[in-house]
């Protein structure tokens, strides 16, 4: 009888168990469906960014040359990157602090609006004027890139961030394969035509945002200081963190070196080969196509495999090589040739984010990648107009000799990544 009693009592259990498990199982697999749809979002917004950004490039030099009437257009290249960034640096740690306190989605929603508004300037500036104009207000408000990657860690467990950020830089590079082409195409039909349809991307952009992506972390509401709107401050704050310093310096000169290609590769292209905007557009594209492939399916691998440290290590080699190639490149065909090698490049950086995003705790994600940004914005004040400086020197006798000053600040990086203490993930640190 009490045999009995007690199997009757363990399938009474046993049947209430069940839909609690079950239940439990539900609400694992809820919040990994939930993830899926912002995910998707982001993404979709950051390919619809990148080729905004992607049209512009191969005409961005003849608009220049259209309004300043000059030939030599490769200063105002320098000039406007660097307005970008000025702004971008005082804002982008008041943004990235703000999306802690109020929310990631109101504040890419401001910075999508900057980007359309500045699109707009450039397809219709009649002169140099107002082209400065609308990039200091597209710098103003960019602060969709750091403000997506703090969502991504938002949503993200810290074991998935290297993949979720490989994928992250793949969206971009979708972006740019599409991005160049079209606009190389567009612009050899009429100059200003990019620039209105990359306006329209980003108004798409911002009302795909507007209407679909949920906001990731609950916003505290709390009163702002304005002395938390002083620029300077998340600055002091990393200053105040000696361990953070290191990893912020790699940024630095990580993106000081990704400067030059926006600077001075159409204008490369051009006095070297001769190319045109469609041609100079395909070679973006090229060089996106083979970045998405690479950075869709290696960097979680190579990170497995190698480690964080040698996977960037492996990355900034492969660059390296490719640049060395381009410098002596005396036909055209030899650039696509090493797209795939170029490529290889890209598995360091996503290594490189998931690293960053480890130093510090989730409530400072946001102010921490505020002030990545404004290291990269620091380096995109410098950069374009040390490179736009060094190719008007040696345009006229050796155009691929700015790949080879790239290559000597990517040796500064190697150098930085070697010395690098790292802290080691939390799966690690409770094991041992």
């Amino acid at each position: 009888m009490a045999a009995s009693v007690s199997k009757q009592n363990q399938s009474r259990l046993t049947r209430q168990a069940q839909p609690r498990a079950v239940g439990a199982s539900r609400r694992r697999l809820a919040p990994e469906r939930a993830m899926n749809k912002p995910l998707t979002v982001i993404f979709t917004a950051i390919i619809l960014d990148a080729v905004g950004i992607g049209l512009i490039f191969p005409i961005l030099p003849s608009l220049l040359a259209e309004v300043t009437h000059t030939e030599n257009v490769a200063p105002f290249i320098g000039i406007m990157t660097a307005l970008y960034a000025i702004m971008q640096f005082i804002f982008a740690p008041v943004l990235g602090s703000l999306s802690d306190r109020l929310g990631r989605r109101p504040v890419l929603l401001i910075s999508l609006a900057g980007a359309a508004i500045n699109y707009l300037f450039l397809a219709f500036a009649p002169n140099l004027w107002l082209l400065l104009l609308g990039r200091a207000i597209a710098g103003l408000t960019s602060a969709n890139i750091s403000v997506a990657m703090a969502y991504i860690t938002d949503i993200t467990p810290e074991a998935k961030r290297a993949r979720r950020f490989g994928l992250f830089n793949a969206m971009f590079g979708i972006g740019f394969i599409i991005g160049p082409v079209l606009g190389g195409a567009l612009g050899d039909y009429w100059l200003r035509l990019p620039f209105i349809a990359a306006a329209a991307l980003n108004t798409c952009n911002l009302l795909l945002a507007f209407f679909v992506l949920p906001e990731s972390r609950t916003p505290s509401y709390e009163k702002i200081d304005l002395a938390a709107l002083n620029p300077l401050r998340p600055l002091r704050w990393v200053w105040s963190m000696k361990s953070l310093l290191p990893i912020v310096f790699i940024f630095f000169v990580f993106s000081a070196s990704g400067e030059a290609y926006g600077t001075s590769w159409a204008l490369w292209g051009s006095d070297t080969f001769g190319w045109n905007g469609l041609w100079v557009g395909l070679s973006l594209g090229a060089y996106g196509l083979c970045q998405t492939l690479a950075q869709a399916f290696l960097p979680g691998p190579a990170v497995k495999l190698l480690g964080e440290r040698a996977a960037i290590l492996t990355g900034i080699a492969s660059v390296c090589v490719a640049l060395t190639i381009m410098a002596f490149a005396n036909q055209a065909w030899m650039v696509f040739a090493i797209m795939p090698i170029f490529a290889l490049g890209g598995i360091g950086v996503p290594a490189l984010q998931s690293l960053a995003t480890r130093q510090v705790d989730e409530s400072q994600q946001g102010q921490f990648q505020g002030v990545l940004a404004s290291a990269v914005s620091l380096a995109s004040i410098a950069a374009p107009l040390g490179f736009s400086s060094f190719y008007f020197v040696v345009r006229a006798q050796w155009p691929g000799a700015i790949w080879l000053s790239v290559v000597a600040v990517y040796a500064i990086g190697a150098v930085l990544v070697l010395g690098l203490q790292l802290k080691q993930p939390a799966s690690l640190a409770e094991a041992g």
